[in-house]
């Protein structure tokens, strides 16, 4: 690791932004973590604790589109900032819910369901805007890794402390706690000093902006490939936390602190992965490396389904999260780096969509699955799923790599 890593941080907007992120995310896995155990304590129902993920993000699936025109019509600053006033809305009702009522299951589901409809919105005009944060266009790609520090940095912390939290004081300090970090994204943004915002003249109705979005990307084959490559991972492969809270409790024996640590060593590989992709030379060939990544998170997730003891567990669940992370921001490098400004919204609403929207149909299709065959006989099927599925896609990904050596 060399000062290259942080380059991005030589703008002062980008700097304001990660600190005030750093804090919110962590209280955002805080919450994550907490909303899961909880309602997996209540039910004991690996259907409803997939369903319970799907309330939360398939909203994303079904706005994120027009969450992405949304950002490429109007000031993406404005935006970002009243997502962020609405997600701590979300946990302070959140928190008044738990601690002062005699909530169930549906409450939780119900909040969860409005807060996949903030984040549609939220996702694209908080990933458009960084290329506004960064002075230096070439430290983008910087930029969207060390973005992935960030969330992998509080995915470390957050589901550890709320693990503590669960046992010790319940579930209502987490979503305190969540809502009370949103101040610190809101202040952070506020002492930003952006371009003023031209506002663009639009000719055609915002369907006919989605419209525009679809065709793009199907005449960018380079940039559809990947949404695809990303939306079957996401249906497939990465809702495979969502088994956790019973590989924590009927495999592992453990508690709520053991399905904090479990979610945490995934946080450990996803950071590593994070500081790895900060650090590369812009020129280095990121497909390449998403064969590797991909090859590594199925590998990982098959490992850990056969574990059952805790350091190996913990280990795998590290080779887990290395890849995975990777796997994903190496696509939404490549669709933000690749795409067109006029465009870029919209190409990063349908990452959004094929990242957040197709995990709550994976979750749910794997909360039944393994409600008929078992948690660890899951995680193997996603496992071999993942290497399946870059096998499907190395042709391509091999032809990418060979025509950009000749370039």
């Amino acid at each position: 690791m060399n000062i290259n890593t942080f380059r991005a941080f030589q703008s002062r907007n980008y700097r304001l932004f990660f600190s005030g992120q750093s804090i919110s995310l962590m209280g955002t896995w805080m919450q994550r973590t907490a909303v899961y155990w909880v309602i997996y304590m209540q039910t004991n129902s690996a259907f409803i604790l997939g369903l319970s993920v799907f309330a939360s993000q398939f909203p994303s699936f079904l706005f994120s589109l027009l969450g992405g025109t949304i950002a490429d019509r109007y000031d993406r600053f404005k935006v970002l900032l009243l997502t962020q006033i609405a997600s701590m809305v979300q946990a302070i009702a959140m928190t008044l819910v738990v601690v002062f009522t005699d909530y169930s299951v549906v409450e939780l589901i119900v909040l969860s369901v409005l807060l996949g409809i903030v984040n549609a919105f939220d996702v694209p005009a908080r990933q458009s805007l960084v290329h506004y944060m960064v002075e230096r266009k070439e430290d983008v790609g910087n930029a969207i890794a060390l973005n992935s520090t960030m969330v992998n940095l509080a995915r470390l912390i957050g589901p550890a402390v709320a693990g503590f939290i669960l046992e010790t004081f319940g579930a209502g300090i987490c979503f305190m706690l969540n809502a009370l970090s949103f101040i610190a994204v809101i202040v952070s943004l506020l002492a930003m000093k952006l371009p003023a915002y031209i506002p663009q003249a639009h000719t055609q109705k915002i369907f006919a902006d989605l419209k525009d979005g679809l065709h793009y990307l199907k005449s960018t084959p380079s940039l559809g490939v990947l949404v695809l490559l990303l939306s079957l991972m996401s249906l497939l492969v990465l809702p495979y936390t969502t088994l956790f809270p019973i590989i924590a409790k009927e495999t592992l024996g453990g508690d709520a602190t053991i399905y904090g640590y479990l979610n945490s060593f995934v946080g450990v590989g996803a950071l590593s992965g994070a500081i790895l992709l900060a650090s590369l030379r812009t020129n280095n060939n990121l497909r390449k490396l998403l064969i590797i990544a991909t090859t590594l998170f199925g590998l990982g997730i098959l490992f850990f389904a056969l574990s059952h003891t805790l350091s190996f567990s913990f280990l795998f669940c590290t080779l887990a999260g290395f890849g995975m992370m990777l796997h994903v921001t190496i696509i939404n490098t490549l669709l933000q780096t690749t795409s067109s400004s006029e465009m870029r919204g919209r190409v990063i609403s349908y990452f959004a969509m094929a990242f957040f929207g197709m995990q709550p149909l994976g979750a749910l299709l794997i909360g039944t699955i393994s409600h008929y065959i078992g948690a660890e006989e899951t995680l193997i099927l996603e496992g071999c799923s993942a290497l399946l599925i870059i096998a499907l896609f190395l042709p391509y990904l091999w032809r990418s790599i060979q025509n950009a050596k000749r370039s």
